[in-house]
C-alpha cells in the first residue's frame, strides 16, 4: 500500500502593497503615516494601467476607495514627467460634481502633492473668483474642479486646458445625473486629445457611456463591484412607524453618541427638521443646497471634527462625502429611487468599517420602501415600534445625551442661507476655491451649538420643545412637496 502524502499547506498570495503597484517611495511614506498601508480591490486593479499610461474606466460603489486610485495615479505620472508649471495651465484636471466633494478630493491629495512639490487648488462656486483666478496665475501642477465655474474661468480666458496631461472624471454617472455632460464635453474638448482620461463611476447608465466613447482611447475597464454589490459590515433596517411618532424616534437615534447622517428628501425638510432637533437637544447641523458656501463648509468642518454629531442632509451628501466613523445613516425621508438610497447608505460602513441603515416608514410609504429595497438588493429587517423601543438602543448603542434647548435667536443671516422661493437650490457645478471654515461652534459633545455668535454652524435653532406627530417636517415628509432639490 503506498504511503499517504502529507497534505501540503498553502499559502494564500499576500496582497500587493502600494510599492508593489508602482507608488514611489515618496507616497507610500505619506499613505505609511496616515495608516493607509494596503490597497483596496480598485487600487489595486486599476493603478497598473494608470501608471503605465493607459485610459482607464473604473466601475465601484461608494466608499469602495476609488479617489486613491485616481489620486495616485495622477500624482505619479505628473512627478515622472517633470513639466515644469505655467501661469493658467494646469498639467491635470479632475472633475467633480459637487463643491463637497472636490474639496474632500484636494484635501486627500494635498499633502501627497506637497511630498512631490507639486501645487494643487480647487475651483468651485459660491465664493468669490478673484483668489481662483489670482492662484491659476500663479501656476497649478493639478485643478480640482467643478464644471460651472471652470467653464466661467476658460471663457473669460484665465485658464487654458491645452496642457492638461490627465483628465478624471469622479462619479461621472453623478455628473450626468445633475445635467453636468454638456459643460464636461465641452471642457474635454479643450484638453489635448492624446492625454490620458481616466473616468470612475458607480454606474455607465445615464449617459457616462456617451462619454466613454468620445473621450477614451481603447479603455481598460476595471469593474471591481456594482452599485448593488452588499457590503458585509452594514446593516439594514426599516423601522414602521406611525406618522406622529416618527419624530421622537428620530430623536432617539440621534441623541445616542457616534456620528449620524439623517437624510431628507427637501431642503426646506432638512432645515426644518434641524431646527427641530436642536429645540429638543440634539446637537445638529445641515448641509443642502440653499445654504451659501460659507455655511456649508463651516456646518461640514463642524461635523467632521466632532463638534456636532448629527447632520441633517438632502442628496447633496449622499455621494462623495467621507467622514471618518458614521456609525449611522438615517432615511428620514426614503429616497425616491434606489440609486439614492444606496449612495446615502454608503456614508457609513466605509472602508471596511461597519455601519447601521436605518429607513423611517409610515403605513403609506410601506409600499414604496418595499420596492426600493428591492430594487436595491438588499435584505432589510423591517419592525414595526413605537418610541422608547428597546431596538433603538441596539441600532444606535450608548447614552442618550440631550442639551436644555437654547435661548431663542433669529434665523440665519441672508449670507448663509440663499433665498430659493421656488426651493430649487444650486448645482455643485458653478464653482471656486473653497473658502476657509470659520471657526467652530461652541458645543461639544451632543450639546447644542452656542446661541450667540457668527461662528457657530449655519443652523439656528429657536427655543421651544420638540414636538411628536406630524408637524412641518413630517409633513414634508411626503413625496411631492415643496422645497426639492438638494
Amino acid at each position: 500500500m503506498a504511503a499517504r502524502r502529507p497534505l501540503q499547506q498553502t499559502t494564500p498570495p499576500a496582497l500587493p502593497t502600494f510599492a508593489d503597484l508602482g507608488v514611489p517611495e515618496a507616497l507610500t511614506r505619506v499613505l505609511a503615516a496616515t495608516g493607509v498601508d494596503r490597497p483596496f480591490p480598485i487600487q489595486a486593479a486599476t493603478l497598473p494601467d494608470a501608471l503605465a499610461g493607459r485610459d482607464v474606466l473604473g466601475r465601484g460603489r461608494t466608499g469602495s476607495g476609488k479617489t486613491y486610485a485616481f489620486v495616485l495615479a495622477v500624482l505619479t505620472r505628473l512627478a515622472a514627467t517633470a513639466t515644469p508649471r505655467r501661469p493658467g495651465r494646469p498639467r491635470a484636471l479632475i472633475l467633480a460634481p459637487t463643491r463637497e466633494l472636490a474639496s474632500q478630493i484636494d484635501s486627500v491629495m494635498a499633502p501627497l502633492a506637497q511630498a512631490l512639490s507639486l501645487r494643487t487648488m480647487t475651483v468651485f462656486g459660491g465664493v468669490a473668483a478673484r483668489p481662483q483666478i489670482t492662484a491659476l496665475r500663479a501656476g497649478v501642477d493639478i485643478l480640482v474642479a467643478c464644471p460651472g465655474r471652470l467653464a466661467d474661468h476658460v471663457q473669460a480666458g484665465h485658464a487654458h486646458l491645452d496642457a492638461v496631461e490627465i483628465s478624471v472624471l469622479d462619479e461621472a454617472d453623478h455628473m450626468a445625473d445633475l445635467g453636468f455632460l454638456p459643460t464636461v464635453r465641452r471642457l474635454l474638448e479643450l484638453t489635448p486629445r492624446g492625454g490620458q482620461r481616466l473616468l470612475f463611476s458607480a454606474t455607465l447608465d445615464s449617459g457616462v457611456d456617451v462619454l466613454v466613447r468620445r473621450f477614451l482611447t481603447d479603455p481598460v475597464v476595471h469593474s471591481v463591484d456594482s452599485t448593488k454589490s452588499p457590503v458585509a459590515a452594514m446593516t439594514h433596517h426599516v423601522l414602521h412607524v406611525h406618522a406622529d411618532d416618527r419624530f421622537a424616534v428620530l430623536v432617539d437615534l440621534t441623541a445616542a453618541p457616534g456620528r449620524t447622517v439623517v437624510f431628507t428628501r427637501t431642503k426646506r425638510g432638512a432645515k426644518t427638521l434641524t431646527r427641530r432637533l436642536v429645540a429638543a437637544g440634539v446637537a445638529a447641523v445641515e448641509l443642502h443646497g440653499n445654504l451659501a458656501q460659507g455655511a456649508r463648509t463651516r456646518n461640514l468642518k463642524a461635523f467632521s471634527d466632532g463638534t456636532v454629531r448629527t447632520l441633517v442632509a438632502t442628496d447633496i451628501a449622499a455621494r462623495g462625502i467621507h467622514v471618518d466613523d458614521v456609525a449611522l445613516v438615517v432615511h428620514a425621508d426614503p429616497p425616491v429611487e434606489h440609486k439614492a438610497y444606496l449612495h446615502r447608505s454608503g456614508r457609513t460602513a466605509r472602508a471596511g468599517a461597519a455601519g447601521t441603515v436605518v429607513t423611517l416608514m409610515t403605513d403609506t410609504q410601506a409600499p414604496e420602501v418595499r420596492e426600493l429595497t428591492r430594487k436595491a438588493g438588499i435584505a432589510a429587517t423591517t419592525t414595526r415600534l413605537r418610541p422608547g423601543d428597546a431596538l433603538l438602543r441596539e441600532l444606535a448603542p450608548g447614552e442618550r445625551t440631550l442639551a436644555v434647548a437654547p435661548a431663542a435667536r433669529p434665523t440665519a443671516t441672508r449670507r448663509e442661507v440663499s433665498p430659493a422661493p421656488t426651493g430649487r437650490g444650486r448645482r455643485g457645478g458653478k464653482s471656486a476655491q473653497t473658502a476657509s471654515a470659520r471657526s467652530a461652534p461652541a458645543a461639544s459633545g451632543r450639546s447644542a451649538p452656542a446661541s450667540s455668535g457668527r461662528s457657530a454652524p449655519a443652523t439656528s435653532a429657536r427655543s421651544g420643545t420638540a414636538r411628536s406627530g406630524a408637524a412641518a417636517f413630517s409633513a414634508r415628509a411626503r413625496p411631492g412637496g415643496r422645497g426639492g432639490g438638494r
